[in-house]
């Protein structure tokens, strides 16, 4: 369960912030401000972010401090890949979060979105709860539109059983493809609000 528990930190600290912010400055009206500025939207989509990135690396090295000294679990693989893999499943929940600030008019509407929505499906269909062999035939074929699912299959991999890339390659894959298009998609639906 421990190394799992990296992908949802990550999850719940990318995507409900991230939302929660953009919605928070729309609704108090300083995103008006920051919208008249001489800024690119590109500027702007990076300036919100970031931090969020960095909170999530944080994050991620809580956990693993803990799994080390509290509970004697070693990373057996490389920490150098995990921050890798971390980084592109990031730009999936980033993106996401992105997408439901522009979909969500309140906080509330923000957190309730982002929780029932993007979080509990990835919990439920990522493997992190039920294995997924054990899911019926049709509900396995939804997983693999879950980024969390490949995530969590890179994490386990190399925490417990210290594969390398050469192994993971294509949760590797599938996890840059998610995250680019999803981050991308998002992007644009977020400049379309700005203008």
């Amino acid at each position: 369960m421990l190394p799992g528990i990296v992908g949802l930190l990550i999850m719940v600290v990318t995507i409900n912030l991230t939302s929660l912010a953009i919605v928070k400055e729309r609704e108090i009206g300083t995103f008006e401000q920051l919208i008249v500025t001489p800024l690119k939207s590109y500027q702007i989509i990076i300036g919100k972010l970031v931090p969020f990135s960095i909170l999530g690396f944080i994050s991620i090295t809580i956990v693993m401090t803990v799994m080390r000294y509290w509970f004697g679990i070693d990373v057996k693989g490389s920490v150098p890949l995990l921050y890798l893999s971390a980084f592109l499943f990031m730009l999936s929940t980033l993106g996401l979060g992105l997408f439901v600030s522009t979909i969500s008019k309140t906080q509330q509407q923000a957190t309730m979105t982002s929780f029932f929505g993007v979080m509990m499906p990835m919990v439920y269909l990522s493997g992190f709860s039920f294995p997924i062999e054990n899911m019926p035939m049709w509900v396995q074929y939804i997983t693999y539109l879950i980024p969390l699912r490949y995530f969590i299959t890179i994490v386990r991999g190399i925490i417990l059983k210290g594969v390398g890339f050469g192994e993971l390659y294509d949760q590797f894959l599938a996890l840059f493809i998610f995250g680019v298009v999803i981050l991308a998609l998002s992007s644009l639906r977020f400049n379309k609000k700005l203008e």
